[in-house]
């Protein structure tokens, strides 16, 4: 596990912190081929230095987003507005993780991967991977 995810993970309030504890244990368990680290002040999961997982604390909640997730075609995610590919889901709970749907998401987002690593060297415009 990484500690300065770890570290973030403690700046925490206490209901906030049991969900990005959870969120932290099974995105490390399930994703083994993964670097992470704090990117952007937000806890980050890479696959070749291409970021494909994160989580951060917005008002409304922990969002966990997924840097494809919108080709996933998983109703639970929220798609993001704009150019990009990502999608979202808010938790307010650590109870509402659902860790079937969770570990589902992590497999598509190893196989379903936009390039974001190289996204400035292309002027914006996205790439599929894969």
């Amino acid at each position: 596990m990484n500690k300065e995810i770890q570290s973030y993970n403690k700046l925490q309030s206490a209901g906030d912190k049991k969900i990005v504890t959870a969120l932290m244990k099974l995105i490390d368990e399930n994703l083994k081929a993964t670097k992470s680290k704090v990117w952007h002040r937000h806890p980050v999961w890479f696959i070749n230095e291409n970021p494909i997982v994160g989580y951060s604390k917005l008002k409304a909640g922990v969002r966990l987003m997924f840097w494809s997730g919108a080709d996933f075609a998983e109703s639970d995610l929220e798609p993001g507005s704009g150019k990009f590919k990502d999608a979202s889901i808010l938790y307010n709970d650590v109870k509402e993780i659902n860790e079937v749907d969770l570990k589902r998401w992590l497999k598509k987002a190893e196989k379903i991967q936009w390039d974001y690593k190289n996204i400035v060297k292309r002027k914006g415009r996205l790439e599929k991977l894969g």
